[in-house]
């Protein structure tokens, strides 16, 4: 077999557990030989509507064996993989179609309805909606097995992921960074063969894809794919397909634990609760703990696929408030602005490599090269290292926000807002909330003579960035701190209006 990446994991695993359940959607229940089969035909399908080697499929739709179809058929063509947010608005999702020049997307019926209003520049030659087109589409093509030959270090998934500027840059992660990740969690996790996982979290992010799903389908488990993640839904699918690991960020696991359900519910099947996202509050770990379950917790990035550090159910309550040590085949410092390390309890930047950290960002070699020194990719965000060894990450030097296990990043929507008429002046820091960790607040300085509604400001956002991405609360100021060279004192913007006592107009 010449293909060495994720293509030919649905044939080696037809060949060693052909009969063992694969997937499971809603009443469909699919085993590792008829993966295997549907992603050959598919695959057959995307070569006969002239997908080659090298071109790019999207994906767009909530949590379907489809989206698993579609990634393997595309590494069985040597293809690339673009996973969709779904959650994004029509002409972000049109940007990340033609900036990634995806030639076919699938997409789901949920979707159809955006899709219709994209604009026809995107560059896509062919839409198949998952169902009866689809079906079609598998079920009328050839299932003679292909040898096209794929290296470890062939682009894989181009997965989009916005950067302090405001523009989406598209993560090459390989073959080999998608199979290393899935090593590093098989090492760390010591998942099993009769692994049972539900996958709530969203496929379109790393997490739920790197470090969760395709680490489980490795090993021969199960995935249970729900379409979208609810807590009520979650006792139900737990018990009623013995679920043994889950991921979840912060937020999802809250809403399970302050459940009516949380204190009779049948949780005995679970043995692994991965959480990330963001770091993990200690009462939250310590009602998981009363109930005999005990996170999994770590940090993450998808340029690093996304495993970077890992904190294990022996050190959860120890280094609480840790992120842990590196994965078993990664890297990880903290330093200097030269690269040096850092001392004990010294603030630096977390540095990372490994065989696992991407090829660098889709048609952006400048800010390619900005990211890497000596082979170490730079993240961005400041940590602190112990005398064990465990890291804490202590800032975002980004200015990234994560909301719920979003990531929001201030200059992108600080762009939108800028564009209406009545706002002079803008800046949006993240504020602390009860059920999402944070939320966006946006600050803004009227134009002069002109009166600001903020609810008319928020309203003409709708449709142009996704909801999780627009402020839930506006202060009007009359100016913005700055240094005497005109830069922001975003601390200070911080510390005058981040209060949530701070007079506010919240939406």
């Amino acid at each position: 077999m010449r293909n060495e990446g994720l293509g030919s994991w649905p044939a080696r695993r037809a060949r060693k557990t052909p009969h063992r359940t694969a997937l499971i959607h809603h009443d469909t229940t699919t085993t590792y030989a008829e993966l295997y089969a549907r992603t050959t035909r598919l695959a057959h399908a995307l070569r006969a509507r002239g997908i080659r080697r090298g071109d790019r499929i999207a994906y767009l739709g909530p949590n379907h064996p489809s989206f698993l179809e579609t990634l393997f058929a595309a590494g069985t063509l040597g293809a690339a993989f673009v996973p969709l947010n779904t959650r994004l608005a029509g002409p972000e999702t049109a940007h990340q179609l033609a900036d990634s020049g995806a030639k076919v997307l699938v997409f789901a019926p949920s979707h159809a309805g955006l899709v219709a209003g994209l604009p026809g520049t995107a560059g896509v030659r062919t839409y198949l909606e998952v169902g009866a087109d689809y079906e079609e589409a598998v079920a009328g093509a050839s299932a003679e097995p292909f040898d096209e030959p794929v290296a470890a270090d062939d682009i894989c998934i181009i997965m989009y992921t916005s950067g302090t500027t405001g523009r989406p840059k598209g993560a090459m992660l390989t073959h080999g960074n998608l199979t290393w990740n899935a090593v590093n969690v098989l090492v760390d996790t010591d998942l099993t063969a009769d692994e049972r996982a539900l996958v709530s979290a969203p496929l379109f992010h790393t997490a739920g894809l790197n470090m969760l799903t395709l680490p489980v389908l490795l090993k021969g488990g199960t995935c249970v794919l729900a379409d979208a993640f609810d807590p009520d839904a979650t006792f139900d699918l737990v018990e009623r397909h013995r679920i043994t690991f889950m991921f979840g960020v912060p937020t999802m696991f809250d809403q399970v634990a302050r459940h009516p359900r949380w204190a009779e519910a049948d949780l005995s099947s679970l043995r692994t609760l991965n959480c990330g996202g963001s770091p993990v509050p200690t009462p939250l770990i310590a009602r998981y703990q009363e109930r005999g379950l005990t996170f999994l917790q770590g940090y993450g990035m998808t340029e690093a696929a996304p495993g970077t550090l890992f904190l294990d159910a022996e050190h959860a309550v120890g280094k609480a408030g840790s992120a842990g040590v590196p994965h078993f085949f990664s890297d990880v410092r903290v330093v200097r602005p030269d690269l040096t390390p850092v001392d004990v309890g010294e603030t630096g930047e977390v540095v990372v490599r490994g065989p696992h950290v991407m090829a660098g960002y889709w048609r952006l070699p400048e800010e390619t090269a900005a990211c890497f020194k000596d082979g170490w990719f730079r993240s961005g965000d400041a940590a602190r290292i112990d005398e064990d060894g465990y890291v804490s990450i202590v800032d975002r030097i980004k200015e990234m926000i994560i909301s719920g296990g979003e990531n929001i990043y201030p200059a992108e929507v600080e762009g939108r807002l800028l564009a209406h008429p009545a706002v002079a002046e803008c800046v949006v820091i993240g504020v602390p909330d009860d059920k999402w960790g944070e939320v966006p607040r946006a600050v803004l300085v009227p134009r002069q003579g002109v009166a600001l509604d903020p609810d008319e400001v928020l309203a003409s956002l709708a449709g142009r960035l996704a909801k999780y991405k627009i402020p839930k609360s506006v202060v009007i100021a009359d100016e913005l701190p700055r240094t005497a060279s005109g830069k922001l004192r975003k601390a200070q913007v911080r510390q005058l209006y981040g209060s949530n006592s701070q007079q506010r107009k919240s939406i």
